[in-house]
């Protein structure tokens, strides 16, 4: 038998334009679901660098406005490097507390910006990424697309942990891939706050027979610059993401959430076994496949511009 541990979904509001800060809040955060038994724990979408809600980063169709480029400079300012501080303050938050931390952050590469999940595991610190696949709407705008070489699922003493962004997870194929690679700890760090989002998570999670931790913010308009170009307005109240983070067992049975309320820690506890008694009657990528009329083909292979040949 399995052992069950505890799991959280951190609801809470980054720092928009400070990763450092939100960083630091994001290692307390940390420490304070260790505290409480979790060792696996979920942030949302683009909890350092911020998800710029309601921005146009000034882009009508056809032209770019100066103002929106100064945006860009600035977002692009407040993303992260993979070896700056921020990375460094959660590697020694999770080698505090031993605990699998995945956290939604904007990572910064040259001249452009990606959507991506950091893996932390105890005292290895940063294992593995995932860059989104697929920004959804105006979020092309800002971030450049991941290729199939970054969408692991990683193997832990608690289980195959790997982790899906925002709407990815209405990409059938992408779903698809990770349950090949038998997903059974299934993160959504998310910006869906809809009512929609809460039915989805748990589709994923009957159809993988996975459990399945999604976390969104809880944030308020007043989180954000005074300067910030809102589409919603600039009353600090107003709430931009209303969370909706939530814990399902692997037969759509909700164990915690969905929470709407504020800044939050929802916890689960998880058993490992009721994987298994889920999959005696589907199992998606085994007994109940049909590789005779459906099979999927997947480019794990870096996407690169410039290939240099030759070189020795």
């Amino acid at each position: 038998m399995a052992q069950t541990f505890r799991a959280a979904a951190v609801q809470a509001a980054s720092i928009p334009m400070d990763s450092a800060a939100s960083a630091q809040k994001a290692a307390a955060l940390v420490q304070e679901a260790a505290q409480q038994g979790a060792r696996l724990i979920v942030f949302p979408e683009a909890f350092l660098g911020g998800y710029p809600k309601g921005a146009s980063f000034g882009t009508p169709v056809g032209m770019r406005k100066p103002e929106g480029r100064e945006d860009f400079r600035r977002y692009h300012a407040a993303a992260i490097d993979l070896d700056g501080p921020e990375v460094q303050a959660l590697s020694e938050a999770t080698q505090a507390t031993g605990a699998f931390v995945v956290i939604g952050v904007i990572e910064r590469d040259g001249g452009t910006v990606y959507c991506t999940a950091l893996f932390f595991d105890g005292e290895k610190g940063l294992i593995a990424k995932h860059r989104k696949l697929m920004p959804t709407g105006a979020e092309r705008l800002i971030w450049g697309f991941g290729d199939g070489s970054t969408m692991p699922v990683i193997e832990t003493s608690l289980g195959r942990i790997g982790a899906v962004i925002c709407w990815e997870n209405y990409m059938p194929m992408m779903r698809m891939a990770m349950y090949d690679q038998g997903i059974s700890l299934y993160c959504a760090p998310t910006a869906d706050d809809r009512d929609t989002w809460a039915a989805s998570m748990r589709h994923v999670a009957l159809e993988g027979r996975c459990h399945v931790l999604s976390a969104c913010q809880h944030i308020t308009r007043g989180a954000y610059p005074e300067d910030f170009d809102c589409a919603l307005g600039d009353d600090p109240q107003t709430v931009l993401l209303r969370g909706g983070s939530m814990i399902v067992g692997p037969l759509g049975q909700v164990l915690a959430g969905p929470d709407y309320s504020g800044e939050t820690i929802l916890y689960a506890d998880i058993d490992p076994d009721d994987l298994v008694r889920a999959k005696y009657d589907f199992d998606v990528t085994g007994h109940y496949a049909r590789p005779d009329v459906f099979s999927l083909s997947v480019n794990v292979a870096p996407q690169r511009a410039v290939r240099r040949e030759g070189a020795e």
